[in-house]
């Protein structure tokens, strides 16, 4: 196991509605980022959870008549009981912001800041948006009046409140850009933080005296800290800042923060300009991935097209869901979800490409060698290409997981398989078997067939695990600890009895 620790975000997600297909790709994305560090003999520290307070939240538990912490606890049932578990994620911390452990972080943070005279005391007057809880100047409004994030409509705001000194860090954060060429990603996001460091930055809001849910400023208790400074502080409250300094120091900084492209502001530049006034590291990186639509629209509860991730995953499974929700569109770019889009994928790449044929090697197998995987008895040549073409994956695959390029791995992980059946059309085992000189050849192809499904399990298993392991157990081979280091070819021993179990991706037939 290695020192390292790969310390891996999502956002939190408001708990002011249900998860929905943004919260699920996101939490996805980074649990096959986290799977394939484990892989890798790395620690992993897998962080999600929820965003509590505000006046989103205050406002949708007025309008079910619940209070804002029932509202909280019950929302936060469907990612913890359902959500998570129903798409095999593996977090190892759930980070809630009304948890104490938290508060106490947030508010030691602001003392700091204060400290550092980073915060001062003073008047903010202008446009609020309540469903971003984002505060707006009047060119950045659509047609004067509404959000230019969410499209509704803005509030004018004139409270004291106090202020963090953001334009201190504008030259800081400027350098840091230019260090670091890939921060944020992808380059459109980056361009667009750029430009707006150039403009200038002004000192922001951070309390508000307006609600009454949320952290208390210490040392004066009308003021709530402002939700999105709150909310940031949870990717270094979870990891023990200022709490237990030896396990933060080995979490921190995070690799990688996974986030919708609507908050890169927020962590692009707030988050790396409130960690420079604390003195502690910045993330090593932030990637803004792409919003999805359904059926070519925009996801809207009035319109009706919501994608519930917990039904779907009901419906057609977590591993085909989870290989959708990756390989449709490139990480980074805005996608379309289709019904029909899925169970394609799911017949065509799932079913008949893989799920086909494992079936079908195990199928001869258990024919023409009794269940038993044969040696490879023969230098077969017709081999030589697709084991070249599984020899140059594994470092595709490694670049892929450095530049989170999700689709692409996966479809070259599908030029193996297909390699696969093109392997078995070619050498047809069935003829093979009624040929008496061509025992050792037949041995060999079955061989090949079954090792080279052993490797692609191994690349998949991050991507779909309960797949993977369903294959593994098929082929009869199930290690006590499974390691990236096993995509080398030659590591299915013979003599293993395979035990065929059902198609793993039965045809989907839906009008």
């Amino acid at each position: 196991m290695s020192d390292t620790c790969f310390y891996v975000t999502t956002p939190i997600y408001y708990v002011n509605d249900m998860p929905h297909i943004g919260h699920a790709y996101t939490t996805v994305a980074a649990d096959v980022l986290a799977r394939y560090h484990r892989l890798r003999g790395e620690k992993v520290f897998f962080l999600t959870g929820t965003d509590e307070h505000g006046q989103k939240i205050e406002r949708a538990a007025a309008e079910r008549g619940e209070t804002p912490i029932e509202l909280a606890d019950r929302v936060v049932r469907r990612y913890t009981e359902h959500l998570l578990p129903k798409l095999t994620i593996t977090n190892d911390d759930f980070i809630r912001t009304t948890e104490d452990r938290h508060v106490q972080v947030v508010q030691k943070v602001f003392e700091r800041l204060r400290e550092t005279d980073d915060i001062y005391f003073g008047q903010y007057e202008g446009w609020y948006c309540v469903s971003c809880e984002n505060f707006l100047v009047q060119g950045d409004l659509l047609d004067g009046k509404k959000c230019p994030d969410c499209t509704k409509p803005v509030e004018w705001v004139t409270e004291d409140t106090y202020f963090f000194r953001l334009s201190k860090y504008q030259d800081g954060l400027l350098k840091f850009y230019e260090d670091h060429p890939n921060f944020p990603a992808p380059p459109t996001r980056r361009n667009e933080m750029l430009n707006r460091i150039r403009e200038g930055l002004r000192d922001i809001s951070v309390s508000r005296t307006t609600i009454e849910w949320g952290v208390e400023i210490p040392w004066d208790t009308d003021h709530k800290i402002y939700v999105w400074i709150d909310a940031l502080l949870n990717y270094i409250s979870a990891p023990g800042f200022n709490v237990d300094e030896g396990q933060f120091g080995s979490i921190w900084p995070a690799d990688v923060h996974l986030i919708g492209k609507d908050i890169v502001w927020f962590h692009a530049v707030i988050w790396p300009a409130v960690l420079m006034a604390l003195g502690e590291e910045l993330p090593k990186q932030v990637f803004a991935h792409g919003w999805w639509q359904s059926e070519e629209q925009k996801m809207s509860k009035s319109v009706g097209n919501i994608v519930d991730p917990v039904a779907t995953v009901d419906e057609y499974g977590a591993d085909p869901f989870r290989y959708f929700l990756l390989r449709e569109m490139p990480f980074g770019a805005d996608g379309n979800y289709s019904e029909n889009a899925l169970i394609q994928r799911t017949n065509s790449e799932l079913g008949n490409d893989l799920g086909n044929l494992l079936h079908r090697t195990l199928n001869m197998i258990e024919k023409y060698r009794g269940g038993i995987i044969p040696a490879s008895e023969s230098k077969d040549d017709d081999m030589a290409e697709t084991r070249a073409l599984i020899h140059s994956l594994k470092s595709d695959i490694e670049e892929g997981f450095v530049e989170l390029q999700f689709s692409q791995m996966l479809e070259r992980i599908w030029e193996v398989v297909r390699a696969g059946n093109r392997y078995v059309e070619e050498k047809k085992p069935w003829k093979l078997a009624k040929d008496p000189d061509a025992e050792a050849e037949l041995s060999t192809t079955l061989y090949n067939l079954a090792e080279l499904l052993r490797v692609v399990s191994v690349y998949i298993e991050p991507f779909m695990p309960t797949t993977a392991a369903s294959m593994r157990k098929q082929l009869g081979w199930e290690p006590e600890t499974l390691s990236f280091d096993a995509v080398e070819w030659g590591g299915l021993s013979a003599g293993k009895a395979v035990s065929k179990g059902n198609p793993l991706f039965p045809r989907i037939e839906k009008e």
